[in-house]
């Protein structure tokens, strides 16, 4: 398979398998966005995990796949491409992207998708689709201005350069830098931890964060009083609240 879903721990790990660098043709968007969904549907997955190997995360689209599309073709594969990205970034779970290698236009652009980001200090991350003469399609134009502001992702998409591991950190592109053969294990351990927490509650607050990035601040707040009100009927805010009072902060289990 071109990408599967295994899950340990409560982690569901996202793995592109398309050597030797991850092409996103249509075959692996198309199981991208059945496996994201299938991940947010499942009760045994509370938290998710983007990788794409060793050595590489996913070096963009393919090119000779896309070469041979004209407008017509393009203009219904369009869609399917940005709903493949935004099932990944719908995912109603914490998900973090384990980038290694290189991440390059839509390679980059599934890293956006995600809640968290930790990079390897060997990668390499761009928006090179300007070199093409096009644009970032699967959402980059809109996920890296939210991310990292409306200049710096201007600089990266107008001149398609790649940036390196520690100035995609600076920028905020990504959120945490380790050695190559760790960062795996760091994201899943990362995701391992929210795995344990209140569901519910982790819901809720990435859905507050990401539609109050969409709207305005009191429709925001309206998404934010509704869903803070709607967990005061959930087992766990009563586990919760209960561990403060009877053991102090920081001690409740939600599993």
């Amino acid at each position: 398979m071109t990408v599967t879903l295994e899950v340990s721990e409560g982690v569901g790990t996202l793995r592109l398998d398309r050597p030797p660098m991850n092409a996103l043709d249509i075959a692996i968007q198309d199981r991208l966005r059945e496996l994201a969904e299938e991940a947010g549907r499942r009760d045994d997955v509370r938290a998710v995990v983007i990788y794409g190997g060793e050595k590489v995360f996913a070096a963009g689209a393919d090119i000779k796949e896309m070469q041979a599309m004209d407008h017509a073709a393009m203009v219904v594969r369009s869609r399917a491409l940005q709903e493949s990205f935004t099932a990944v970034a719908r995912i109603p779970k914490p998900v973090v992207a384990a980038v290694t290698g290189y991440a390059l236009g839509g390679g980059c652009e599934l890293a956006l998708c995600a809640d968290f980001r930790i990079a390897a200090d060997n990668a390499k991350l761009g928006q090179p689709e300007i070199l093409l003469g096009l644009i970032p399609g699967a959402g980059g134009t809109q996920r890296l201005s939210r991310l990292i502001g409306p200049s710096r992702a201007k600089d990266l998409i107008f001149t398609g350069r790649m940036v390196r591991a520690d100035e995609a950190l600076a920028l905020g592109l990504v959120d945490r830098v380790v050695a190559a053969d760790q960062v795996y294990a760091e994201a899943h351990a990362w995701a391992a931890k929210l795995a344990q927490g209140p569901a519910l509650a982790l819901r809720a607050a990435k859905e507050c964060v990401d539609a109050g990035l969409e709207t305005d601040i009191e429709t925001g707040l309206a998404v934010e009083r509704n869903w803070f009100a709607g967990l005061f009927a959930t087992e766990d805010r009563e586990r919760g609240m209960r561990s403060f009072v009877e053991e102090g902060p920081g001690k409740a289990t939600f599993l």
